[in-house]
């Protein structure tokens, strides 16, 4: 088989799943800090930060459409075209949201163009992260899946990365009253860049050699969406319970904490006494933990398989979820915060690692885009779609213990998920 380079490989694997990071952690960060007021100005602060994370909830709602698609036509015509179209169609609809009119020029019809465009986004979304899975793990060497599987795994902690360093310069250098103005814009407006490169790093890389393999042996399937459904619907649900929980740890840390740790309790937050600066900074610190878990999971799941990486993250995540409320009680400090985010980032390295791998592993090469893309965008919705929302209901009506006990129920869902799973790191890939 003829396998693209590495740094192509990279290139085209990182650099989507990068920007999805990017449009939806600037979109949460928005949604947090300054869409209840630009879009929402109207209504009670608790229940405006409610509703602008309810939008945020709909590009989720929308990916299992967007996988659908993009599935189909990944497995019928191939891996590289399909991921133009869902990049060109995720970045578009990114950079309209920063030009995009607030309520106090268009009113109700602002809120409706909001949904809109992530709507659109979300099925972008859809097709993006089971494409770049499988340009990793099917341009991967014998014995390297997992490694390679995480190129596009790393391109969140990259995009939460830019995406957090933008609002950290923004607000350093710009007035709360010029964020409201035009400063929230910025970061959509500057997603179009990333876009641009990945455009360029896609349009030139070849095929995959195992969906080639298909091809030449005629094994593709005329309506691989029936043939996932038919034969693979137990992976399909144990997929999406695969990846639920860390979706549920990904927003819990990054969108839930920060409207937590900066707002006061009458605005729906903890009244922990943060600035954004301050919270940005340490989530951006974090983040670079969550990179680095992330590469020696994948490093431990190439040698002792994908099960036992992904049941020990599941354990220690249970007992994180029962002890991390305690590090949020304290006003101001910043130690103890770290703490939470570094350990929950680390944990979130440990279990979303693997699955970069592990997840394309469970289906057959001929509906493999189809089957990992509606797991894993199932997993949006049960994992992350309302996450911001239910977690600022539970921390302001039960306290932030019970947010505590919402991921703990989630940590157990991937557990038996994880148990009901062969290993599949010996697996024959180009079946």
């Amino acid at each position: 088989m003829t396998r693209s380079s590495v740094r192509t490989v990279i290139g085209a694997s990182m650099v989507g799943t990068a920007i999805e990071f990017y449009d939806f952690y600037a979109y949460g960060t928005a949604s947090a800090n300054y869409f209840p007021k630009l879009f929402f100005p109207k209504t009670d602060p608790t229940v405006a930060l409610l509703a602008s994370l309810l939008t945020f909830a709909i590009a989720f709602i929308a990916r299992p459409l967007g996988s659908l698609i993009f599935g189909h036509f990944g497995d019928r015509q191939g891996r590289k075209t399909t991921l133009v179209v869902s990049l060109l169609t995720m970045g578009c609809s990114t950079v309209l949201i920063g030009v995009l009119p607030t309520y106090a020029t268009w009113g109700l019809w602002a809120v409706v163009v909001l949904c809109l465009c992530r709507f659109v986004q979300g099925i972008g979304l859809g097709g993006e992260w089971s494409g770049a899975a499988l340009v990793a793990t099917e341009n991967a060497p014998e014995g390297k899946r997992a490694l390679y599987g995480s190129f596009p795994e790393l391109g969140a902690p990259i995009g939460f990365f830019l995406a957090n360093g933008t609002y950290f310069l923004l607000e350093m250098f710009c007035t709360p009253e010029q964020m409201l103005s035009w400063g929230w814009r910025v970061p959509f407006l500057l997603s179009a860049i990333l876009v641009v490169v990945g455009l360029a790093v896609r349009v030139s890389m070849q095929e995959t050699p195992i969906f080639q393999m298909a091809l030449d042996q005629q094994k593709v399937v005329k309506t691989p969406l029936l043939e996932v459904f038919r034969k693979s619907w137990r992976q399909v649900l144990q997929a999406t319970f695969l990846v639920a929980v860390t979706y549920t740890l990904f927003y819990t840390l990054a969108t839930w904490s920060l409207a937590y740790g900066t707002k006061p309790k009458s605005q729906g937050g903890g009244g922990l006494g943060f600035t954004n600066q301050e919270y940005l900074l340490m989530l951006m610190v974090s983040i670079l933990v969550f990179a680095l878990f992330i590469v020696l999971a994948c490093v431990y799941a190439d040698r002792i398989g994908r099960r036992r990486v992904l049941i020990g993250s599941s354990v220690m995540l249970v007992v994180f979820s029962l002890v991390f409320p305690y590090l949020l009680m304290a006003h101001h400090n910043t130690f103890q915060v770290m703490v939470f985010l570094c350990v929950g980032f680390a944990l979130m390295g440990i279990a979303f690692g693997p699955i970069g791998a592990f997840l394309p592993e469970l289906f057959d090469a001929n509906v493999r885009y189809s089957g990992s893309g509606i797991g894993y965008n199932l997993a949006a919705i049960v994992g992350a779609a309302f996450v911001p929302t239910i977690a600022t209901w539970l921390s302001s009506h039960w306290g932030v213990r019970s947010v505590g006990l919402y991921l703990a129920v989630m940590a157990v869902c991937c557990l038996v998920a994880v148990l009901t799973c062969h290993e599949t790191k010996d697996v024959d890939f180009t079946k």
